[in-house]
């Protein structure tokens, strides 16, 4: 088995954080990964990207070739868009609806979510309107995290203790919101809202 994953986002909005929760449970597991990232101007709202592969066996390159991702995780809808030709034919998107509008000529968002849905299989998460539920707007990579889980060949146990370790030096109520986040994307992904 081996699982290809593209994060993609702008910076800000805890792409390395989802990043290290995945690769954390993935060792939990027995499973070898690499990882490479982009951070470009991500102090600036620039876009952020990571490559991750999960497999049983070593891997050899961090790189995903173009038509291999088997998934997108993507906090910005239209950082979504720019991984497309790195999707397996039957690859999924998960992205959040929440657009970062950050370019004067940022297109219609109802374009971008035209677009998304287009892949074989996508899932536009209320990442906003959840993680605002869950307690705290900063929870929506972990809205996103949560509605990609369900098709990760991870546990769910595995992610939920890595989301507590990630924030556990940010105090009880941070790490609660963060996994009430995680729990109500994965709500979301099957259809229980």
């Amino acid at each position: 088995m081996t699982y290809n994953l593209i994060l993609a986002g702008v910076g800000g909005q805890g792409i390395l954080s989802i990043a290290f929760v995945i690769d954390q449970a993935a060792l939990a597991e027995g499973l070898y990964f690499l990882q490479s990232e982009v951070h470009g101007m991500s102090q600036r709202g620039g876009a952020v990207q990571a490559h991750l592969r999960l497999s049983e066996t070593e891997i050899h390159s961090p790189l995903i070739p173009q038509g291999e991702a088997d998934l997108i995780l993507s906090v910005e809808p239209l950082e979504a868009l720019r991984y497309f030709s790195y999707l397996k034919p039957d690859g999924v998107v998960i992205s959040s609806r929440s657009p970062y509008i950050n370019i004067p000529d940022y297109p219609p968002v109802e374009d971008i979510y035209r677009e998304i849905k287009r892949a074989p299989v996508s899932l536009l998460v209320e990442a906003d309107k959840l993680a605002k539920e869950a307690g705290s707007l900063r929870a929506e990579n972990m809205v996103v995290l949560g509605a990609a889980s369900v098709y990760l060949p991870l546990r769910e146990e595995n992610f939920k203790n890595f989301i507590s370790v990630l924030f556990q030096t940010k105090g009880d109520k941070v790490v609660n919101t963060n996994l009430k986040a995680f729990d109500l994307g994965r709500q979301a992904a099957k259809g229980e809202f």
